[in-house]
């Protein structure tokens, strides 16, 4: 179920509104990593409470990322699958592994490519040239509408509090939930993306409350994400090198989720003139990863 376009809401807003949560993130990654497939099988995996989980399958059925399917086992059951609009989310998710893997010291399972049969260790690259490519090599142009006043949606979910997962050896570390785990924060690394650095430009872009960007800017600043010199919050090269999961969400957002004309991002990678189109390779053999070809070696 798409958000009528007419309400204003650009695709990227839409997509943080959807994705910018932990128990979405944490039932999308079991449901890749585990296989999950069922009401039970997430309970069980996940510290959830069921009233909580039930509304975030039916948003993510709503969104169209997970589709009922029903089967037999005795009696009729229904499971969760993917749809296509959920597995292109793929490559966000392994986004977001890879820069835990190298920003955040956690030792992840191996990923491995099965096509050359060597670990992945994955990293972006533009579809067009298949260079590598990062924040500095990219120039982006909004659209007219494309102001990030319209990201804000009334708030869906009660903020996680830190602190609270408990050991979980799949779960995300805090660093990427502190950054994804609710839609403000995601959003304020978007427009700092995008130029953005003085506390009074983020709340005149955000029309956030002053409250919560002084939470989320000093959070920023404690994970090494932003930098504080003379009154600008200046990306750090670990909040630069999140642009990788960035790359992934406004291209799935902008491909998958209808907006209203000229609410989008045009962004190029300069050194080639070419479309955002982002690519995971593989460092091994540097050929594009590809979800059905790779695995990781779980313990």
């Amino acid at each position: 179920m798409d958000r009528d376009p007419e309400s204003g809401l650009s695709a990227i807003g839409q997509a943080l509104a959807i994705l910018g949560d932990r128990w979405v993130l944490l039932i999308l990654q079991r449901a890749f990593l585990l296989r999950i497939r069922t009401y039970a099988g997430w309970r069980n995996a996940l510290p959830i409470s069921e009233s909580v989980l039930a509304a975030r399958l039916k948003e993510l059925v709503g969104h169209d990322i997970f589709t009922l399917v029903a089967y037999r086992d005795g009696r009729t059951r229904y499971e969760y699958r993917l749809t296509p609009r959920g597995l292109d989310l793929w490559s966000l998710l392994v986004a977001i592994y890879s820069w835990e893997r190298d920003w955040t010291g956690r030792q992840e399972a191996p990923f491995l490519h099965d096509l050359c049969g060597q670990e992945a260790r994955p990293y972006l690259a533009c579809g067009d040239c298949r260079k590598p490519m990062s924040a500095r090599d990219t120039e982006t142009i909004r659209g007219p509408l494309a102001t990030f006043s319209r990201v804000g949606l009334p708030r869906q979910h009660r903020r996680t509090v830190r602190g609270d997962t408990g050991v979980d050896a799949y779960a995300y570390c805090p660093d990427s939930m502190e950054i994804l785990g609710d839609r403000w924060s995601t959003t304020v690394l978007a427009a700092a993306f995008l130029g953005t650095r003085r506390f009074v430009d983020f709340q005149a872009e955000l029309g956030i409350a002053p409250s919560v960007l002084t939470d989320r800017l000093r959070r920023f600043v404690e994970l090494d994400v932003f930098r504080l010199v003379a009154g600008d919050y200046r990306l750090t090269e670990k909040g630069l090198a999140f642009f990788e999961v960035f790359a992934f969400l406004v291209d799935w957002a902008q491909r998958e989720l209808a907006a209203p004309p000229g609410s989008g991002l045009t962004i190029t990678h300069r050194p080639c003139g070419a479309a955002l189109a982002p690519v995971l390779l593989c460092t091994a053999c540097t050929q594009p990863l590809e979800r059905r070809e790779v695995h990781f070696e779980l313990g």
